[in-house]
Parts: C-alpha cells; structure tokens; sequence
C-alpha cells in the first residue's frame, strides 16, 4: 500500500510502534474512555475492509455513506472503507453504515449502538445488519484483491493522495507532534479529528461533549497538548 493513500498513511502509524495507545476515545456526557492501541485499532480496519470485500462484495470504485458521528468505531469504519478502496461520500451508496435510524439509500446497510464495549445493538432495525456482529466474523489481516491507489476516490470526491496532501499540510500547519487532544464537537471532519494527527505521526485522544472543566488534569493524565 503507497504512502499517497489513507491507508498507506494509517499503516504507517501502526507500524511505528503497534503497542502503543493510537486512539483514545472520551465522551463526556457518558463518562466513556476506551483506549485502543495500533494493533487493536489495526485489527478493526482490517476486519472491516474484510466485511466490505468478502461480506458485501466490494472493490475500488465502490462508495460508502457514513452516517455516524465521530467515535472510535467510525474510525474503524472510514479507515476500513479507505484500506479496502471504498470512497466515503454522502448520498447515494453502496453501502451504509449508522446507528440505524437514518433512512440510508444503500443496498447494505451495518447499524451499531457505538456502545463503548461495542455490544450489539438492541433492537436491531429492520433492513439493517449489526455491523459489531457481522465485523467480529472476519479476519485480523486484509489483503486487497486490487491495489488501491492515490489516484482513487476517497472522500467526497478527493483522491486519496488529495486526502492525505491535505492532512499533511494541516499537521504542518499547527505543528502537531507528540499525543494531541481534540475536540470532535468543534472538529467533526474526519480529516481534522483523524487523519492530520495520523499525518503527523501523532497519537490522538479524540473527546466529545467535552468538559472544559476536565480539560487540564485530562492533559495532564493523557500526557497531551489541545489543538
């Protein structure tokens, strides 16, 4: 996988140091903190590309609508899709994947409860398929039947390499190193919560409903800096 692609640039972070805490996950209004590592996260991505290729019968070209709010299986979500040449746009698609109250225009559709221990969600919609249940189903390791590259649609009608210039430039732009804190609420882009920390080599701890009140002594115990 090249480096102009999202899931170059993903594989690149994971191989850096797969032991350690590559997304951290805090919602305030629940009192969640789900911590995964490089391998953990890695494992998801896989499983879900793996769930769009073998389960859904997708390829390069193909397109996803996610519906979901920023959280650390949408993470697993877009990266999947990314890693298995899928492009994240909105309307009509392919597939998609929500909590399943959205009325999603998608032959295949994955519902999930976004439940901190990713239990299945209960009940389960009409027409939607449990994407906690289906994922679990499908291997640790993807290998792509055609390569994806920086050339292919990724989200919202920009390359992959678009994607990642872009989050390159944003990294640079604020400095990012290190571990940062992010504010999903006032971040919700994917680019801006996701992949410019991965640009930079940084590892993220991604807050929503965020406390402000919380915030110093959440820096303090993340060992991170607020962007």
């Amino acid at each position: 996988m090249t480096t102009d692609t999202i899931g170059g640039l993903f594989a690149a972070a994971v191989a850096a140091d797969p032991a350690r805490p590559l997304l951290t996950w805090y919602d305030d209004a629940t009192g969640e903190r789900t911590e995964l590592s490089g391998a953990t996260l890695g494992n998801w991505v896989a499983k879900t590309a793996n769930l769009l290729v073998d389960g859904a019968g997708l390829a390069p070209g193909d397109t996803a609508a996610v519906l979901l709010p920023p959280h650390w299986q949408t993470a697993a979500v877009l990266l999947g899709c990314w890693t298995a040449g899928v492009a994240v746009a909105a309307g009509p698609a392919d597939v998609a994947f929500g909590t399943g109250a959205e009325d999603a225009d998608a032959p295949e559709r994955y519902a999930t409860a976004l439940h901190p221990f990713a239990l299945p969600l209960r009940p389960l919609p009409a027409g939607w398929s449990d994407y906690t249940v289906e994922v679990r189903t499908h291997g640790d390791h993807f290998r792509p039947y055609q390569p994806v590259t920086g050339t292919d649609a990724a989200l919202d009608g920009r390359s992959h390499a678009e994607v990642v210039a872009a989050a390159a430039a944003r990294a640079a732009e604020l400095g990012l190193t290190g571990r940062v804190l992010i504010d999903v609420g006032a971040h919700p882009d994917p680019v801006d919560w996701l992949l410019t920390p991965l640009a930079a080599g940084a590892t993220i701890v991604a807050c929503a409903h965020l406390d402000a009140a919380r915030l110093a002594d959440r820096l303090t115990a993340e060992r991170a800096h607020a962007v």
